[in-house]
C-alpha cells in the first residue's frame, strides 16, 4: 500500500506508508523493524517507569496523610480527656457555689424566729 499522492501536501506529510515502495525484503527492513521494535519497547519501559514512579509518589503520600491523621486523632482524643476534665472541675465548682449559696441565704436571710438578719442588725 502507497500514500495516495493526489492528498493535501500537509496531510501527506504526515501520513507514513505501511509498507515499502520497493517489495523486496533485504536487509533495510530488517533493520527498521528492529529499530521499531526496539523503539516501542523502550517506550514501554519508560511508561512503565513513569508509572511506578507515579505509584510510588501516591504511596509515599498516602503514608503521610495515615501518619498525619492518626496523629490527628491522638490529638483529638487527648482534647477530648481534657474537655471532660474542665466540665468536672465546672462541674463541681456549680455544686461548691450553690452550696455556698444556700449557706449564706440559709444563715443571715432566713432566721428562726422569721426577722431577717438586716432587721436584727438594725434593733442592736
Amino acid at each position: 500500500m502507497r500514500a495516495q499522492s493526489s492528498s493535501s501536501p500537509s496531510e501527506s506529510d504526515s501520513v507514513i506508508p505501511f509498507a515499502p515502495a520497493n517489495r523486496h525484503p533485504g536487509r533495510q527492513d530488517t533493520d527498521q523493524l528492529e529499530q521499531a521494535g526496539q523503539t516501542i519497547l523502550r517506550l514501554l519501559h519508560k511508561a512503565a517507569g513513569v508509572a511506578e514512579a507515579n505509584s510510588q509518589q501516591a504511596l509515599d503520600m498516602a503514608q503521610k496523610l495515615s501518619h498525619q491523621l492518626r496523629a490527628a486523632e491522638n490529638r483529638i482524643g487527648e482534647l477530648e480527656a481534657e474537655v471532660r476534665t474542665y466540665q468536672e472541675r465546672a462541674e463541681r465548682a456549680e455544686q461548691w457555689l450553690h452550696k455556698v449559696y444556700s449557706e449564706i441565704e440559709e444563715r443571715f436571710f432566713r432566721q428562726p424566729d422569721g426577722r431577717r438578719a438586716g432587721a436584727a442588725r438594725m434593733s442592736r
